[in-house]
């Protein structure tokens, strides 16, 4: 790196400082033990914890103060007050289930808290003239922190030291070019290194910081935001405004037209609102998300924001980098093959033949001397590096660092014998003009899946702007690629279950094809250049990118608009990624995944980490999305098919001027089973559909019309049982028939949902039915849910009833599923 600069000094403002109060000994050594402490007992901290969940506080507030439970928690009261004690169970049954929410809740949060902290960044700063790695928490005002390729900016600082330091700050000011720093520039929290390296002084930290509070903010764990959970707060609301007009029609009914005694007017009223909050819904889409948050952490999956696991189950095309996903991050060197095949090739005012044992020594010692002037280097150098060790007394003058848009590095030497020789690395077609005689034999390698990068001498200076026109090529150095052993398996995945692969890489196209191939991919035998590619045209891109499987030579910027390219034509994104280049793609795809092992910037802007870095973890979490929202949506329409015929209850009712037919102990024991213990077992089953748009819509198409025929079956029943029963323990009669047609007619819709049917599910609407025959045959639970079958006309009436209405149903749904498909 070059010297560190010091810059005028200048007075402090409120809330940072300026960098130049470090003279050039603080850059060398960092502060020192007593100045940190110092620093931390003024509270200049960066004390800013990026939270991967909610707080405990956050989580008992968010599942106890709801509005139904504030609405049931009132009805329970009254209940308490004018008895009996059998006409509260939904209030005991609310306090059950927001214990269950909170313990889930609190469950997923110790699984996302310790995997936050394997994931947590930790920078690089220099103290006590050691360059140590800390957490972000523990960063203090004026400590000098060292950056490298894919670094993220941590807090607001001004550069010191800088090594052709390149730093994008596209998510915070828009702008896609990266920017050059030098010594004195400001650098700003929540920007990433794209290449290059160096170091800066923290200027402002915690909550002086503002991008940092934007990028804490940004990436926080969250709970909204998701169409299952608005859906539900959709239908919520519309019940919410419902209630109100119903119960006071009720209440009125039975008060004033039909004279009943206060306390029974009541009960009557609190019967026909508490079975319209569809309040469990709420509570198993927390706890079927926390279940999948714990699921996933199992499995090492950090889910940075819940509606994440939602929306990769929505996910229809996968952009996939090659590199780091579809391979291992390492490679090696296999071939080192000069380019003096005896042809003379021209190069300014000499031919190159490095064909010599001491012409091929001094390339090794060029790779050498090249893989030692990077003190981050790629995984492309990192195999260099590992094949050839740098040599002795070769003085590095100055580096090029190496930029995915730029596709190649470079490096300066003054080596042994004095000479100067500037030399680049990177990739051969970008180098090498068009019409070069080696691109044929590079295009063969690369056919072969092999990576080639060309070492070239430079004849300009490194810092020119044409510094990659007219080089001398010298050898190709040929990379061998691992692939991941378990990404077929993941690819044949994603092809069974309909979800498009595209591989989308930096690389040769020819050679992302071959690598593509050797795993199974369609369309792997035709890649595409993304050079070649129309930008000027946004739908012909599209089309370009339903077309095509494999896609190479793609800059970041031009992974960014192929993402925004397929999202135009309607399709969920999700991209996968770990390095600096992918960061911009992840950021604007519906779904960011990245790897735990890759850069800081991209686990920073990725919805989930893949902390064992395995691809193979992707099948898991598509699988737990479409398990949550396949689920919800079935249990969904359970739920409101019993706030339908609530309403439609109550209205028939009012109008019709006669009591309620049920107390709530009668509701109560209906919802606990054919909707609250089934859906519990549903909301957690296996689910492969994939998830599809119009939550509200897919739901409301066979509640409205499921709800619609169970409550007329209920209140036919309970019509012909008022007119065959009479005397004082008639309504009591009446209610046990109309109790018996609305169980059986339920419990159809809980089978019809259920499908497709195996043992367990078939054994689980069995065994409902089994527990309302318990009830129907144990005199103490008559007596406890005032339910008793008089004589046989009226009880098989009811079930005739209850038939009629399983047959319109089995139509019904049948019907809707033609005629308005999902």
């Amino acid at each position: 790196m070059t010297d560190p600069a010091q810059t005028e000094v200048e007075q402090p403002e409120p809330g940072g400082r300026r960098a130049g109060e470090a003279d050039l000994e603080v850059a060398r050594r960092g502060l020192t033990a007593a100045e940190v402490a110092e620093r931390v007992a003024r509270g200049e901290v960066n004390d800013v914890p990026a939270r991967s969940s909610r707080s405990t506080a956050d989580i008992v507030r968010g599942n106890v103060f709801t509005r139904f439970n504030a609405i049931i928690g009132v009805l329970f009261v009254i209940i308490l007050i004018v008895g009996p004690i059998q006409d509260g169970l939904f209030g005991f049954v609310i306090i059950a289930n927001t214990g269950i929410g909170i313990l889930q809740e609190l469950r997923a949060k110790k699984t996302l808290d310790s995997l936050a902290l394997i994931g947590e960044a930790r920078p690089t700063v220099r103290r006590d003239g050691r360059a140590v790695e800390i957490p972000t928490s523990e960063v203090v005002l004026d400590d000098v922190i060292e950056l490298g390729p894919g670094d993220k900016v941590i807090v607001d600082g001004e550069v010191l030291e800088t090594d052709g330091l390149e730093i994008d700050e596209s998510l915070l000011t828009g702008e896609a070019d990266p920017v050059l720093k030098k010594p004195g520039d400001p650098v700003m929290s929540g920007s990433f290194v794209v290449a290059g390296g160096g170091a800066f002084t923290a200027t402002k930290v915690g909550r002086a910081a503002y991008a940092a509070q934007l990028a804490e903010e940004a990436s926080r764990f969250t709970l909204v935001h998701s169409e299952l959970r608005s859906g539900i707060s959709q239908i919520l609301k519309y019940v919410t405004w419902m209630m109100i007009p119903t119960a006071l029609g009720l209440i009125c009914s039975h008060l004033l037209t039909l004279g009943l005694p206060v306390d029974a007017a009541v009960r009557r009223m609190v019967a026909g609102i508490v079975p319209m909050i569809p309040e469990g819904l709420v509570l198993l889409t927390s706890v079927a998300f926390a279940i999948g948050v714990v699921r996933l952490g199992r499995q090492q999956c950090l889910v940075q924001e819940l509606p994440a696991i939602e929306g990769l189950a929505r996910v229809d095309v996968v952009c996939l980098d090659k590199t780091g996903t579809l391979t291992e991050g390492g490679m090696d060197v296999s071939e080192l093959r000069p380019l003096g095949d005896g042809a003379p090739r021209p190069q300014g005012d000499s031919v190159v033949r490095p064909q010599s044992g001491r012409e091929m020594t001094r390339l090794r010692q060029v790779l050498g001397a090249f893989g030692a002037s990077d003190p981050r280097p790629n995984a492309s150098l990192q195999a260099v590096v590992d094949a050839y060790p740098a040599p002795d007394s070769w003085r590095c003058t100055g580096t090029l660092p190496f930029s995915s848009a730029r596709k190649y590095s470079g490096a300066a030497f003054e080596e042994p014998d004095g000479q100067r020789s500037s030399w680049l690395l990177g990739a051969p077609d970008v180098l090498l003009p068009d019409d070069d005689p080696a691109l044929p034999e590079i295009d063969r390698l690369n056919a072969q899946g092999l990576r080639v990068l060309l070492l070239a001498g430079a004849t300009r200076p490194l810092d020119h702007p044409d510094v990659a026109h007219e080089v001398r090529p010298a050898a190709l150095v040929v990379l061998e690629q691992r692939l991941r052993p378990d990404a077929p398996e993941t690819l044949r995945y994603f092809a069974e279950q309909g979800v498009q692969a595209k591989v989308i890489s930096g690389d040769n196209a020819v050679s992302v094809g071959a690598v593509a191939g050797k795993l199974g991919l369609p369309g792997a035998d035709a890649p595409v250049d993304a050079r070649h590619l129309p930008h000027d045209d946004p739908d012909a891109m599209a089309r370009a990118l339903e077309e095509g499987a494999v896609f190479g030579r793609v800059t970041p910027q031009q992974k960014r608009d192929m993402v925004g390219a397929l999202q135009s034509r309607g399709h969920h994104v999700a991209m996968t990624g770990d390095g600096v280049n992918d960061v911009l793609a992840l950021k604007d795809a519906d779904i960011g995944v990245a790897m735990g092992s890759g850069s800081e910037a991209t686990r920073a802007v990725a919805q989930i980490v893949l902390l064992n870095n395995s691809f193979a973890t992707l099948p898991s979490v598509v699988a737990e999305g479409r398990r949550v929202i396949g689920n919800i949506t079935r249990v969904a329409t359970l739920f409101l098919t019993k706030t339908v015929y609530s309403v439609l209850l109550a209205i028939l009712v009012a109008c019709c001027q006669i009591p309620y037919p049920y107390l709530p102990r009668h509701l109560t024991l209906l919802s606990t089973l054919t909707i609250g213990v089934p859906a519990f077992f549903l909301a957690l089953a296996p689910n492969k559909e994939r998830a599809r748009p119009h939550f509200v819509r897919r739901v409301m198409r066979y509640a409205i019309p499921s709800g619609l025929i169970t409550g007329l079956a209920a209140f036919t029943t309970y019509l012909l049982a008022r007119a065959y029963y009479s005397g004082p323990d008639a309504l009591s009669a009446q209610t046990s028939a109309a109790t018996l047609t609305l169980f059986l007619a339920a419990l159809y819709v809980l089978a019809i949902i259920a499908r497709p049917y195996t043992w367990w599910r078939i054994g689980l609407v069995l065994l409902m039915g089994l527990g309302f025959l318990i009830v129907l045959a144990t005199p103490w639970l008559q007596t406890f849910f005032a339910l008793r079958l008089v004589g046989t006309t009226m009880p098989w009436t009811a079930v005739a009833i209850a038939a009629v209405a399983a047959l319109l149903l089995e139509v019904t749904w049948r019907w809707v599923g033609k005629r308005f498909p999902a």
